[in-house]
């Protein structure tokens, strides 16, 4: 019981980080009809200016943790707020009339250039970098399994920060407009709805997502690499199309299911399979996943044409 019980926690804080980054894709398709390729890159940009905050602070003599890690995530979310913001104002509204394959592509090699800059540019950006442990490290023991307080505090953070977003687009006046936006811009437009700024807004509000996700990652494997969006962005979309493309809930519940199928691989296939590491969980989570897009090609919550965010 000890060992599932740490398999079902380390599956609900994978889940977390994969339906925030999946909720993400779900906000820029539900605006614009658009798949931004480069928002994994943007949660590994929005972890490295966490990363330089930290280091920062602790330079000016500022040991405390908690003013630490305050100081990471005012800067992930705001260097990833404004970046997210930008992409869509210079190149996700101007390419907005071309065909979808283009902002595809644009957005792919957009991706690329942010990993590559991080990676050249940032001192020693090409070797892993040692992520700093800001939150209080004493665990509760049962049996086998240790119940840490960092992990709990990471875990209920993700709940409220996605509590949060649905709260935001379902009860708030924003949210009624980014709704409106994406069942029907140009009417939005008739309405009164700046268009553009509720565009700019959720670009950034997915792009904060995204950031505090990335810093969820580095605290929880006290690790960042410029290549920890690439991996985190192809769930985190796999997870948004497994769930239903559009849909905030099927978002979250690919989210989980692909953390599910993972935690399962790495638990089952050592047991089943002599000689085969617990590494080919990813092998495993995709191939299953491409058996349920088969089965179910508007994903498990298929998007109401009505209302998509």
């Amino acid at each position: 019981m000890s060992v599932i019980s740490q398999y079902i926690f380390n599956g609900l804080m994978l889940g977390m980080i994969y339906a925030m980054v999946a909720v993400g894709f779900t906000l820029f398709f539900g605006v614009l009809d658009v798949i931004k390729f480069s928002h994994g890159d943007t949660l590994m940009v929005g972890a490295f200016a966490g990363l330089t905050a930290s280091t920062g602070v602790l330079m000016l003599d500022i040991g405390s943790p908690w003013i630490r890690l305050l100081a990471v995530v005012l800067s992930a979310v705001c260097v990833t707020g404004l970046l997210g913001a930008a992409i869509a104002k210079f190149l996700i509204l101007p390419l907005h009339k071309a065909p979808p394959l283009n902002t595809l592509l644009a957005t792919l090699m957009l991706g690329t250039v942010m990993r590559e800059s991080v990676r050249l540019f940032y001192p020693d950006g090409s070797n892993s970098k040692p992520f700093p442990s800001l939150l209080p490290t004493d665990a509760i023991n049962f049996g086998a399994f240790a119940l840490r307080a960092d992990n709990v505090i990471l875990l209920v953070s993700g709940l409220a920060i996605i509590a949060g977003v649905h709260f935001l687009i379902t009860r708030t006046r924003l949210g009624m407009a980014i709704r409106a936006v994406a069942q029907d811009g140009e009417t939005a437009r008739l309405m009164g709805i700046n268009f553009e700024a509720v565009v700019l807004l959720t670009f950034a509000l997915g792009s904060g997502m995204a950031a505090l996700a990335g810093v969820m990652n580095g605290l929880y494997y006290n690790e960042i690499n410029f290549n920890v969006g690439l991996l985190l962005g192809v769930i985190g979309f796999s997870a948004a199309i497994l769930g239903g493309l559009g849909n905030i809930y099927g978002a979250i519940l690919g989210g989980f299911l692909f953390a599910g199928l993972q935690v399962f691989g790495s638990a089952m296939l050592p047991a089943l399979i002599p000689n085969i590491p617990s590494a080919y969980k990813d092998v495993f989570a995709f191939a299953v996943v491409i058996i349920l897009m088969a089965w179910k090609p508007t994903g498990l919550i298929a998007e109401k044409s009505s209302e998509r965010v």
